[in-house]
């Protein structure tokens, strides 16, 4: 995500590794509560890869949920986070083409409900199904944590938000994630609140 720093008044008091997210024009890509689709199995019934990816999927969400009010839906157009059975893309870097197991891609939508204008992030989370189990879960549990506001990386590898995790797959939030979390929910933002949409040509 392309987005501004904190400043560093709010830096400084951050918990956790707040100070080193990511942050947009209109406040946090946060939302009080999130839907959160998950792409189903292709057929009737999942096979066992599907199975797989699946089970991984709902043991990630299940560790988040404690944290932030969470809402499965089944209609993808209803949801702000959109989970995908896919390998991302490969990027190409400074160094050359990186491959990744997963990712995060955030868009900020203009959305009517309610004959209300407001402001949402929109996120669609791509994890590849050529994984181990635990390190899907892992991977899930990573790229969710983005899409839930957390638009940085953590350098204490046992933080599910660090690029690179120590020796076990981290699969569960750490204290520094859960702390980070809370107070990215406390910051100021503009997202879910009625909107005028010609105040984005504003900004």
């Amino acid at each position: 995500m392309d987005g501004q720093p904190f400043t560093a008044a709010a830096a400084e008091t951050a918990p956790g590794y707040g100070a080193r997210l990511a942050t947009t024009a209109f406040g946090i890509p946060s939302l009080p509560r999130w839907c959160v689709w998950v792409q189903p199995a292709a057929g009737e019934l999942a096979d066992r890869w599907e199975r797989r990816w699946l089970n991984a999927i709902d043991a990630a969400l299940d560790q988040w949920m404690p944290l932030l009010p969470i809402t499965r839906v089944s209609d993808r157009n209803r949801a702000h986070i959109r989970v995908e059975r896919r390998r991302p893309a490969r990027r190409k870097l400074a160094g050359g083409w990186r491959a990744s197991n997963g990712r995060a891609v955030l868009q900020l939508l203009e959305v009517r409900r309610a004959d209300i204008w407001r402001l949402e992030p929109g996120v669609t989370v791509l994890v590849s199904p050529e994984l181990r189990a635990q390190s899907l879960q892992a991977t899930a549990l990573h790229e969710l944590g983005h899409a839930f506001g957390l638009w940085g990386h953590s350098v204490d590898p046992s933080d599910a938000l660090a690029p690179v995790q120590g020796a076990s797959p981290v699969l569960a939030p750490s204290a520094g994630d859960r702390s980070t979390l809370n107070w990215l929910r406390d910051q100021p933002s503009r997202f879910g609140e009625p909107f005028n949409p010609a105040d984005a040509a504003e900004q």
